[in-house]
């Protein structure tokens, strides 16, 4: 292989504060055997409290790096240009009466968007109906189909996302997972984008 240093970009990557990031931690290499752990143990950037909660390392500042401990490489990069860097910042606990007010609140939105959207399609006439269908006696209030109902759609809920409390049903990601996902994406994608930016900025003298 020789001097060729192959150099591919994490997509994502995790870190802490103070924590002092290698080329290793930002990348993948395929390099010499002699050069590899050389390679990866290089510094890259020093986690700091300017860096706030998130950080990009450009392909460019990899190669400027290795470049200067070891110089007459030949570079070939693959993928993304950029690696986002995540800052793990120190969270307080949670106390009991916020973790409570939070589920209190999440209950009652949740009970209300339910409780709304039945007024709004009619559910108790529609019930009432096909109660009346099925028994052919009317009853305003028919909670042979109301109870089971009711216990559906809660079941039908953690179907759909693919959670029972912590436990996963089965492998096959939850479109609330897939929407986060897409929005990880997203702001990975803003945050490159804004970092490229104020780098031309500061370039250009501005």
């Amino acid at each position: 292989m020789g001097n060729d240093v192959y150099i591919r970009m994490r997509q994502r990557v995790v870190a802490l504060e103070d924590q002092q990031l290698t080329v290793g931690d930002v990348a993948q290499l395929i390099a010499d055997e002699t050069l590899l752990n050389q390679l990866k143990n290089i510094p890259i950037h020093h986690i700091s409290k300017q860096d706030h909660n998130r950080v990009v390392i450009d392909v460019m500042q990899v190669i400027r790096m290795i470049s200067s401990h070891i110089p007459s490489l030949t570079y070939q990069t693959i993928g993304a240009a950029q690696a986002v860097v995540e800052v793990e910042v120190k969270k307080k606990k949670i106390t009991l009466i916020y973790i409570l007010l939070i589920w209190f609140l999440l209950f009652v939105g949740a009970a209300l968007a339910i409780m709304n959207f039945h007024e709004d399609v009619s559910m108790r006439e529609v019930h009432g109906q096909i109660f009346r269908l099925i028994t052919g006696n009317e009853q305003a209030r028919p909670l042979l189909l109301q109870v089971p109902y009711s216990i559906g759609l809660g079941l039908g809920m953690m179907l759909f996302f693919n959670h029972f409390f912590k436990k996963r049903l089965n492998e096959e990601p939850s479109p609330l997972e897939v929407e986060m996902f897409n929005y990880q994406q997203n702001l990975d994608q803003f945050v490159i984008m804004h970092e490229l930016k104020e780098s031309g900025k500061k370039e250009n003298g501005h």
